[in-house]
Formats: structure tokens, C-alpha cells, sequence
């Protein structure tokens, strides 16, 4: 009974040791855990926190993390939002995502005409992209074409989510 009860444990050690895959990411990127969400009560605070601390990272490394900063969070709250399948706020988020992106690299730029030395930054972007492009592609592969939002008073719209992926996608590529 004994003999049994250790080959048991033996087979379990065995399989929890041996069948586990591993928990590691493509990129040593990290994104953020996603903050408030739009809807909920601390959400517009957020946003005007966003709008002020925009004046305190001042300088062209400052501005650089900033605009780094928020563009991971709002690829993170684009991601979960699309996971819940509510498109349009996810579609929104990605937009503002693709906005606060397309200015980090212009900071670079500035912070190298200035004579810093932009190498450790530059690092930083590529692995930042590298992140941004994984997430995006796990999201494309999860959206449908297209979405038509269709609002109680007014006209429908259609949101083309695959082609805006597409387009965040090239956007990151166009950086590295």
C-alpha cells in the first residue's frame, strides 16, 4: 500500500516537473496591468491626470517615457477591451495607443540633436515595439474584419479593426 502511494507521488512530481511549458514572453518588454477602464468611476480622473502629468515630464527624454508610457496603456486597455469584445472603446484606445506612439520617436530624434546619448533609450523602444507587435498580432488573430456600431440615435459605422491593427502594426515596425 505503501509502494503505491510513492509511485502515485512519484508519477505526479514526475508530470508537474516535466509537462509544464514555459511562462516566458516573446520580448523582455513589459506592459503595464491595466488601469481603470473606460465606464468605470476612476476613469476620467485618469484621463485628467494623463492631461497634466503631460506638462510635468518636461525635455526630450521626459517626453519620451511620457508619450512611452501612455501608449502602453493604452495598447493594454485596447487589448482587454477587445477581449471582451467591445469594439468600439477598444478601437478608440487603439487609436489614442497609435497617437501617444508616433510621438516617442520625434523625442529621440530631438534628444540626439541634442548630443545625449539616446543608445540606452533606443534599446528600450525596440524592445517596446517588439511587445507592441506581439500584442497585436495575438489581437488581430482574435477580431473580426470589420464591426458596424450601431448607435440608438444616430447613423451605423463600420470599424474596419483588422486594417487599424494592421496599420498600428506598420506604425511600430516604421520605428525600429
Amino acid at each position: 500500500m505503501k509502494n503505491e502511494k510513492f509511485v502515485c507521488l512519484l508519477i505526479l512530481v514526475f508530470f508537474f516537473f516535466f509537462s509544464s511549458k514555459s511562462a516566458f514572453a516573446e520580448s523582455s518588454y513589459v506592459l503595464p496591468y491595466p488601469s481603470s477602464m473606460p465606464g468605470s468611476f476612476a476613469y476620467k480622473f485618469h484621463l485628467v491626470y494623463e492631461n497634466i502629468s503631460k506638462y510635468w515630464h518636461f525635455g526630450s527624454f521626459g517626453q519620451f517615457e511620457y508619450n512611452l508610457k501612455i501608449a502602453d496603456k493604452y495598447l493594454v486597455e485596447a487589448k482587454t477591451l477587445f477581449e471582451y469584445k467591445q469594439y468600439l472603446l477598444a478601437y478608440k484606445a487603439l487609436k489614442k495607443s497609435d497617437f501617444y506612439f508616433i510621438n516617442i520617436l520625434p523625442q529621440l530624434i530631438k534628444a540626439n540633436k541634442e548630443e545625449k546619448d539616446i543608445i540606452q533609450k533606443r534599446n528600450i523602444l525596440t524592445y517596446a515595439v517588439e511587445k507592441h507587435i506581439e500584442v497585436l498580432e495575438k489581437i488581430e488573430g482574435e477580431t473580426p474584419n470589420a464591426f458596424v456600431w450601431r448607435p440608438e440615435k444616430a447613423l451605423p459605422t463600420t470599424l474596419y479593426l483588422q486594417k487599424e491593427i494592421v496599420n498600428s502594426v506598420l506604425l511600430r515596425k516604421k520605428s525600429l
